[in-house]
């Protein structure tokens, strides 16, 4: 028979054995969670070695230049300023009709070549040669490029907002040209921009991609060279995320020419 102390002797052995048995097996998921944190640490270790060895050969952190937003493409704008010129009416017509004019946009982004289509639009390209030949776009800023929708750079505003005129008023042009077709301006279209029938002035856009447009806007030329220019500025996106507004790229007209 097994006296009262012999047995509180067993219960003590057992609970001592439990405890050991507890004890070990937290040491055994210890030493298991520090396996584990060492092999991760270890994964932490040699990926941030390698990002680190990477971004020092490319000149940079990896992921922080995939996070960051385009830089501007563009130069700074030349010296000068903008010409406050304002014309009570029309210039006579003076080019003419039956020769080429090539008009080139230096910019900040790079130079944009266009072919002037005298023939249908002489009105339109006469005003262009007019006021290239006083210095009115000089310094201008294209102030509008449209990512959605329709793909077109807007310049030609002396102001920059979008309310620019020389003070006078054109007539609409070439409306009916077949290039127009199914209401689509094609890429490397040049187009007058207005505020409603025969409202046109100095503003005009540049067609970097098929745009869905009704024929309201005289198309009177179109891009020769520059198209690179235009993806560039295209490729750095509209300032403010809608799709329709300032470029981020600065893109200044340094100086815009006409010659026949």
């Amino acid at each position: 028979m097994v006296s009262s102390d012999q047995r509180r002797r067993q219960l003590a052995r057992e609970k001592f054995e439990r405890q050991q048995q507890r004890r070990a097996e937290n040491r055994r998921k210890a030493r298991r969670r520090n396996t584990v944190i060492a092999s991760t640490l270890a994964v932490v270790l040699a990926a941030g070695a390698t990002a680190y060895a990477t971004g020092a050969l490319s000149g940079g952190d990896t992921k922080d230049s995939k996070a960051a937003p385009p830089a501007d493409p563009c130069a700074k704008p030349a010296a000068g300023s903008v010409k406050k010129l304002s014309y009570k009416k029309e210039p006579a017509l003076t080019i003419d009709k039956s020769a080429s004019y090539t008009m080139k946009l230096r910019t900040t982004c790079g130079d944009i070549t266009l072919g002037l289509d005298a023939a249908k639009a002489p009105r339109t390209v006469n005003s262009f040669n007019f006021l290239a030949g006083k210095g009115y776009f000089d310094h201008t800023k294209c102030h509008r490029l449209t990512t959605s929708g329709i793909y077109v750079l807007q310049c030609g505003d002396p102001t920059a907002q979008g309310s620019g005129t020389p003070g006078y008023k054109l007539p609409d042009e070439n409306l009916k040209d077949p290039k127009l077709k199914g209401g689509v301006y094609p890429a490397g279209t040049v187009a007058m921009a207005n505020a409603g029938p025969g409202t046109g002035g100095s503003q005009f856009f540049l067609v970097y991609q098929d745009s869905k447009l009704p024929p309201n806007y005289t198309p009177f030329g179109t891009i020769k060279g520059g198209q690179d220019v235009l993806k560039k500025i295209a490729d750095a996106g509209e300032a403010s995320g809608q799709g329709d507004g300032a470029p981020k790229a600065t893109v200044v007209i340094d100086k815009a020419t006409v010659t026949k």
